[in-house]
């Protein structure tokens, strides 16, 4: 029976517990240890640093994008309705796990480019980056054109647009300066930031 395992699945259930309800700055491997009920040195078995056991919580809420992302544009046939999707479960996402939202944007706190909890474990970054090929795959389709940089380019850009509609959504910053526009969801927002960046749709 594999022990290390669930101790290893029960550390990292406790770490998205706390990043959801306390934020990404109260994460620590003591407190972590005393939520899951183990001794203060048993997280370092697994985590030897504390960035190595943010970046396992992190590749979780990855895991949990991915899957909502997966769910929400099954069956879609045309590229922008995939991207209107996507954009819709990254946007609702950030709103409703704030804390794990804020922690998967910071990699200046992950271990990105290194092994994320385990010696034989995946990369985080293999986590992190499927999500926004397959943003800029669609973004070359709606606009018909090859991957070349300036695609990329535009992706980004309408990457960082909806993170910020996330992020001053969360704050009430849109909601007061959009006050009497008739704007109360951010749905609006996010069929503006597409047409910014493809165009608006034929009608």
């Amino acid at each position: 029976m594999d022990v290390d395992g669930p101790l290893r699945e029960r550390l990292v259930d406790a770490g998205v517990e706390l990043v959801l309800s306390e934020g990404t700055a109260s994460v620590g491997l003591r407190e972590i240890a005393r939520r899951a009920g183990v001794s203060h040195g048993a997280p370092r078995r697994y985590f030897p640093t504390h960035r190595a056991l943010l970046s396992a919580i992190a590749r979780r809420g990855f895991e949990e994008l991915g899957a909502r992302s997966a769910a929400a544009t099954a069956g879609t046939a045309m590229p922008r309705d995939e991207l209107a999707a996507l954009a819709r479960v990254y946007v609702t996402y950030a709103l409703e796990r704030r804390g794990m939202f804020e922690l998967m944007s910071r990699h200046d706190l992950l271990d990105s480019d290194e092994q994320s909890g385990t010696p034989d474990g995946p990369r985080l970054r293999e986590a992190t980056l499927p999500m926004f090929r397959r943003v800029t795959e669609l973004v070359a389709r709606c606009r018909a054109q090859a991957l070349e940089p300036s695609v990329v380019v535009t992706a980004a850009a309408l990457w960082a647009n909806l993170h910020g509609i996330a992020q001053l959504w969360s704050w009430g910053s849109l909601q007061l300066a959009l006050d009497g526009e008739g704007c109360d969801s951010h749905d609006r927002l996010i069929e503006a930031v597409l047409d910014a960046h493809l165009g608006p749709m034929a009608s």
